[in-house]
């Protein structure tokens, strides 16, 4: 089982070049950071986090993509990932661009880990609705990976449409691994074996139960469960838990540091170094 580090990067974090770099230095596998484009000050959506208030650093966080560009010019290894990147909020033809030139710069080491979006607000901004935002996800995610595979690429869909095109660079694998993230449940696996590689559960509760039901959607559809990368989020590591997490199948488990500077995060990539080693 790999290990990993996730992190709502922002100006008043650990800067991501000296992140990216601690990161590799200490045998960890791999680095994801999440998205928000904006946060609008209404609040249709309550927090996730539970909190009357939406924490600060939410405020603040970063584009993934061009802070990923930084950490894969001073890494050799870690994958590089959004975790989680919110595609219907994107142009996909810009987005298919960026991301192959990430991927390119990485020498094929980006994860596309995606998410629908739960915050109404923002997403009203970037014209898509709460009740289309999958179908929209869906499909700029398909005209991305169709721009990434073919050579002269077309798509004609409800909310994307481009005629023969060319587009590059591709991605070094003519495509780039997506893993989807949310909640456990019959519309999420149907994305998943539809167009992605795998699934991000955030904290892993209910695993043991629906890693089975999601292989057996991708045998369904006569895909090969093996294939299949169980990336649980936000997971605070002990030896029991990711023994238990190796044993029902989870492939990679993303620790959750804290949005802080050098000098508390450091330590703490330490002590789950010395953990996981």
């Amino acid at each position: 089982m790999r290990h990993g580090i996730t992190i709502i990067a922002t100006d008043q974090t650990i800067d991501v070049v000296t992140l990216a770099r601690e990161v590799e230095a200490r045998g960890f596998d791999s680095l994801y950071l999440p998205e928000h484009t904006h946060i609008p000050t209404s609040r249709i959506t309550p927090p996730p986090t539970g909190e009357p208030e939406l924490l600060e650093e939410y405020k603040r966080i970063l584009d993934p993509l061009v802070a990923l560009a930084a950490a894969a010019a001073v890494t050799e290894r870690i994958t590089l990932g959004t975790g989680i990147a919110l595609p219907a909020q994107r142009e996909p033809i810009v987005t298919a661009k960026a991301i192959a030139t990430l991927d390119l710069i990485a020498k094929g080491r980006v994860v596309l880990g995606i998410g629908f979006g739960w915050n109404e607000d923002e997403i009203i901004d970037h014209g898509v609705t709460m009740k289309n935002r999958r179908a929209v996800a869906r499909e700029h995610v398909l005209a991305m990976q169709a721009l990434w595979r073919d050579d002269i690429a077309n798509f004609d869909g409800d909310h994307v449409r481009f005629s023969d095109s060319w587009m590059w660079p591709k991605p070094v694998a003519r495509q780039v691994p997506i893993l989807i993230g949310g909640a456990p449940g019959p519309k999420i696996f149907e994305h998943i074996v539809e167009y992605a590689d795998g699934w991000i559960p955030v904290g892993g509760a209910g695993m043991a139960k629906s890693i089975p039901d999601l292989q057996h959607a991708m045998v369904d559809v006569g895909r090969d469960p093996s294939t299949l990368q169980i990336v649980p989020f936000g997971s605070l590591p002990d030896p029991g838990k990711l023994d238990y997490f190796a044993s029902i199948g989870v492939t990679e488990c993303v620790f959750r540091i804290p949005p802080a500077p050098a000098d508390v995060v450091l330590p703490i990539l330490d002590e789950w170094a010395a953990l996981i080693a």
